[in-house]
């Protein structure tokens, strides 16, 4: 934010403009208002426990708001638009839509039975989501507000991600241990790929070219090849003094800047791992807070954000110093995390 001193130049220089040349200095001012304000950006996360999702300032790092919602939130989604979120209210069996203007449900969407995570298809039009009772990914128009289709797959699904060019949809279904792919011209399953047990979040590398799968009690992340369909790759960890049992991977933010990092949530180990995405190698462990489960970068991907669940805290993340900053309470076993600009 500009300091004292550097409002008083941008005064003088405004007042010396304006008074030469009146459209310059209009247009030369509010660029300058919008360079002071481009860091401007604000965290939502779920709270399973309360049935709230908690709003945090992305520059103060404090909750501003808590809305009430439907029972058990988990996943949360952004719209294309930046203003709705929209949240997975399990217990309820459907979507709910949050107006993040005025900071209320405005309706909600078919979703299928118990839906726990979705994805947003690149054009803002469709969700797929995971409906973990009844074995099916359900296709959701926004627009038209209705189911398109319901697809089935393997036992328990779990993680959707989508990729960027919206040609595939990648589900992972638990007790299956399986990453589905989903054709989304035909909305058929055309491969499935085995993973290690309990499969959970599925994300695509901004390339597309790659999908990577955690596996929560298996203990790894497998890399797969999007054209191949192969694993290339798998991730495992090891945390002096800790037991293996504890180290549970769970949810993976891909930055897509040139720092060519991953980073994945290990549930009950209370860490972060820090992967090198060319070599596949655990550069460091961040250690949060318990139960850490779903993570997300600020718009700049200078700080990554985590829902840790047992200590109902969002760990902030300082990338460039690769350490907690700071740690902010929120309400009771916080999930899902997104970021709007």
């Amino acid at each position: 934010m500009p300091s004292a001193k550097d409002d008083r130049e941008i005064s003088t220089g405004w007042r010396t403009l304006s008074g030469v040349m009146p459209g310059l200095a209009l247009f030369v001012f509010g660029a300058l208002l919008l360079v002071g304000r481009a860091e401007a950006y604000t965290v939502y996360v779920s709270n399973e426990k309360d049935n709230t999702i908690s709003i945090i300032d992305g520059e103060t790092l404090e909750v501003t708001d808590t809305i009430e919602v439907g029972e058990r939130p988990r996943g949360i989604v952004l719209g294309l638009d930046a203003k709705h979120l929209y949240i997975c209210t399990s217990d309820d069996d459907h979507i709910e839509v949050l107006d993040l203007d005025t900071l209320t449900i405005t309706h909600t969407l078919p979703s299928g039975p118990d839906p726990e995570l979705m994805a947003l298809s690149p054009d803002g039009q469709q969700l797929y989501v995971a409906n973990e009772d009844d074995n099916l990914v359900t296709v959701v128009d926004i627009v038209k507000r209705r189911k398109v289709v319901e697809i089935p797959v393997g036992i328990e699904p779990e993680g959707v991600g989508v990729s960027p060019d919206g040609r595939w949809v990648v589900n992972t279904s638990e007790t299956t241990n399986m990453a589905h792919f989903i054709d989304t011209e035909t909305l058929e399953i055309v491969d499935n790929v085995l993973v290690d047990t309990r499969p959970r979040v599925a994300q695509f590398t901004a390339d597309g070219e790659e999908v990577w799968v955690s596996s929560e009690i298996g203990g790894t992340v497998a890399v797969i090849d999007n054209a191949t369909r192969e694993i290339k790759g798998k991730i495992t960890f090891e945390v002096p003094g800790l037991r293996p049992e504890t180290i549970q991977p769970v949810g993976i933010a891909i930055a897509s800047d040139e720092t060519d990092k991953v980073y994945i949530a290990l549930g009950p180990s209370a860490r972060v791992a820090v992967v090198d995405r060319s070599s596949l190698e655990v550069e460091d462990y961040l250690l949060v807070g318990p139960r850490v489960w779903n993570l997300t970068f600020s718009p700049d991907q200078k700080r990554l954000f985590t829902t840790n669940g047992v200590s109902g805290d969002v760990s902030v993340i300082d990338l460039d110093k690769q350490r907690v900053i700071k740690s902010v309470k929120v309400g009771r076993l916080p999930w899902g995390v997104v970021v709007a600009p």
